[in-house]
């Protein structure tokens, strides 16, 4: 098979997964779900004065239908915040410690808050990892 037609043919089923992702229902009455953003990364000083990243999986659990809709739209806000939390975070980073997991949770439960402009979405935090 021609590389080419291998590569359209992958574009094709993206596009065909992002038209089935989407939601058929416009109205503010929809049903909630899940919503995976972007891992946020943020670079942390070793003790060795070598360079690591700290990475944070996050995730929203919305049950408001009109919420969710916002939360989609707000995608690239929610991602910049976050990065900006996990920046904030990786600086009070002592060498050789663990991330404050709680105060983390807290600073981007915050920040959803005030990005979507009204609590309803709750965070949901995967892996929150120091390499």
């Amino acid at each position: 098979m021609d590389r080419r037609h291998l590569i359209g043919l992958a574009l094709s089923g993206l596009a065909l997964a992002s038209a089935a992702h989407a939601s058929p229902e416009k109205s503010g009455g929809g049903k909630g779900g899940y919503l995976s953003l972007p891992t946020a990364t943020a670079t942390v000083l070793r003790r060795d004065g070598r360079r690591g990243v700290m990475t944070v999986e996050t995730g929203l659990d919305v049950a408001d239908g009109a919420l969710m809709e916002r939360a989609q739209l707000s995608l690239p806000r929610l991602s910049a915040a976050y990065n900006e939390v996990v920046r904030i975070a990786a600086e009070r980073l002592l060498p050789d410690a663990p991330p404050n997991v709680e105060w983390l949770v807290v600073a981007l439960q915050h920040a959803t808050d005030a990005i979507l402009g009204k609590p309803g979405a709750k965070l949901l935090l995967g892996t929150v990892m120091v390499v």
